[in-house]
């Protein structure tokens, strides 16, 4: 057999999607390294041609007039009718995204994730998702990027619905707590790019982590929690614990999970509690 002909071992036979072991990479990053990978200037230079196919058309520049052209109705970069609201911070495998996907299939979301080759299967298995599931799927999408320092650069002022953190680092050294994906000054941006009424949704197997993210959470003016009757009723919250590899292995070994989940609120709202 050829080269060119060999069957690709990266895929499974099965189930055609690419298998984990040839994308395995350390569990966690280190944030605050410097990682070399494009960012956009502002949210307005998100090329969603390239994340959404089925929603934006291809286009080009035309380098001789700088005009953005295309074989459909091509529109300006960084004008979109629909844009992302919901942002997965820390996608790992994709596990969440996937089981969002078909939940809310006119709702764009995008997985954020440090690791290049976690990020690589992650790309790999919504494209495998989307030709073994003509028309879906073609919501979701993943990017390699550092989180807690290019949020603003991707998403406008109260632009997010929900955000995610579940089961990220929990960096216990206290030296290293600057690294922890939820802190109050970081808060400050999510609180941004969350619209009044979005929900952050966090998520985690480590008890001092999620005191640490509870307290974060209730000491910000602009955040509030979510009741327990309202908690019942959002079908996301099931998936906190069910859609990723990480909630599946611990509830594999019988393991506790600690969650915080809030919501943004207005100025208004704080001054008047």
């Amino acid at each position: 057999m050829s080269q060119n002909n060999k069957p690709n071992t990266k895929i499974s036979n099965s189930t055609r999607l690419p298998r984990k072991r040839f994308y395995r990479a350390r569990a966690h990053s280190n944030p605050l390294s410097d990682s070399h990978f494009p960012v956009p200037i502002t949210p307005l230079n998100v090329d969603y041609s390239l994340h959404y196919p089925h929603f934006f058309p291809s286009y080009k520049i035309n380098n001789d007039n700088d005009d953005v052209t295309s074989t459909d109705q091509a529109p300006s970069l960084g004008v979109c009718s629909k844009k992302i609201q919901f942002a997965d911070i820390g996608c790992g495998f994709g596990g969440l995204l996937v089981n969002l996907a078909t939940l809310f299939p006119e709702t764009l979301m995008i997985g954020m994730e440090l690791r290049d080759k976690v990020t690589e299967y992650v790309r790999e298995r919504i494209l495998a998702l989307r030709e073994a599931n003509p028309g879906q799927y073609q919501n979701i999408s993943v990017v390699r990027t550092n989180s807690m320092k290019y949020i603003p650069n991707f998403f406008e002022k109260g632009q997010l619905l929900k955000m995610f953190f579940l089961f990220p680092d929990p960096h216990f050294k206290e030296k290293n707590h600057r690294r922890r994906v939820i802190s109050p000054h970081l808060l400050d941006e999510y609180a941004y790019t969350l619209e009044v009424g979005g929900i952050i949704y966090t998520i985690t197997d480590v008890e001092e982590l999620g005191e640490w993210m509870k307290a974060c959470l209730e000491g910000h003016p602009l955040f509030e929690a979510i009741t327990e009757e309202e908690l019942k009723a959002d079908p996301v919250v099931k998936l906190l614990t069910s859609a990723t590899e990480e909630g599946q292995k611990v509830a594999r070994n019988g393991g506790q999970t600690f969650q915080a989940v809030y919501r943004r609120i207005s100025v208004s709202e704080e001054e008047s509690r």
